[in-house]
């Protein structure tokens, strides 16, 4: 074959540090979000949604086929980081958790991961992020060692 062909969705999750609630202003989180979607466009992952709440983001994108999704993520959240501290004074020590979460996504599922991803603010007024992770995990039988989940 000559030509390298792929369509890999994934929708992405990762945490501020310590869930701390950084993003707890409306605008400065919209803000955050616009951002990480250039971000994740420049790194030819073009973001079809982003969204979440003041301690956590989702995205959902079309993976590279250029750059591992660790790169991807690791670049995408220095240079929001990097970004964030700058934008605000209350974000100086802004910082993103370590770890995060990768998980395929059916094209057909497009739509419900888009309107989940939209819904956060609504999901999260029931629902803690430990709950919703974990919830996320239990579906794709991730296994984890729930010492390493939170630090």
């Amino acid at each position: 074959m000559s030509q390298s062909l792929s369509r890999i969705l994934v929708h992405i999750i990762f945490s501020t540090k310590d869930r701390f609630p950084f993003l707890i202003d409306g605008e400065l989180r919209k803000r955050m979000h616009g951002y990480l979607a250039g971000a994740f466009n420049e790194l030819d992952s073009p973001a079809i949604e982003v969204g979440g709440v003041g301690d956590h983001v989702h995205i959902l994108c079309l993976l590279s086929r250029n750059y591992s999704v660790s790169e991807i993520i690791k670049k995408a959240k220095a240079n929001s980081s990097s970004w964030a501290k700058v934008q605000d004074g209350r974000l100086r020590k802004f910082s993103w958790q370590s770890g995060y979460g990768a998980f395929s996504i059916d094209r057909l599922q497009i739509d419900n991961v888009q309107k989940y991803i939209q819904a956060q603010e609504q999901h999260h007024r029931t629902r803690t992020f430990q709950e919703e992770y974990l919830e996320i995990l239990l579906q794709y039988q991730m296994e984890y060692d729930e010492r390493y989940l939170w630090t």
